[in-house]
């Protein structure tokens, strides 16, 4: 592994951990030149499908591009890094699960509604806007409508009023 800081070929192991849900590898690591620190993952490299777009043309997966879609929905949201991983985790081991060599988006976009509908309300709605190309106010509301009768009890005590109301309500 080369030192980001000083481009040196040799850096040696510190200490190596299981990081995530034990599907990849947190190393610690040295430079031997400049004493530097950093951190590598490594996560095994595994063949997701090519996903299928509404055009109907095919692209390889792009786990940054849906990262960064979600992260938009999740912005200034009460959500850590940890939790957003852990989505995109889960989503990724759906796309492998399902043995698939080609998957729809709205597959994929469906999956992501039914994680951010558990996570937070808030980011649930910003993201189903942009999916379901929501044309205006009354959109909004019937789907927020539609979350607050079919989100469970126990949900609905860990996370932020959508509407501002009392929770008795």
């Amino acid at each position: 592994m080369r030192c980001p800081f000083c481009g040196a070929q040799e850096t040696k192991v510190i200490d190596s951990r299981l990081f995530g849900d034990g599907d990849q590898v947190r190393r610690r690591r040295a430079c031997t030149v400049c004493k530097e620190r950093f951190t590598t993952y490594e996560t095994a490299e595994l063949n997701l499908p090519r996903v299928v777009k509404q055009d109907g043309s095919r692209v390889l997966f792009d786990g940054r591009k849906l990262a960064s879609g979600i992260s938009r929905a999740l912005e200034k949201r009460p959500v850590s890094s940890d939790q957003l991983d852990d989505l995109l985790g889960r989503i990724r081991r759906r796309l492998l699960a399902a043995g698939e060599r080609e998957i729809p988006s709205r597959q994929i976009g469906e999956w992501v509604m039914d994680e951010l509908r558990r996570l937070d309300q808030v980011a649930y709605v910003r993201f189903a806007s942009v999916y379901r190309k929501f044309e205006d106010v009354n959109a909004f509301r019937e789907e927020i409508e539609r979350l607050e009768s079919q989100l469970p009890p126990e949900v609905r005590r860990h996370q932020l009023d959508l509407l501002g109301r009392d929770s008795d309500d």
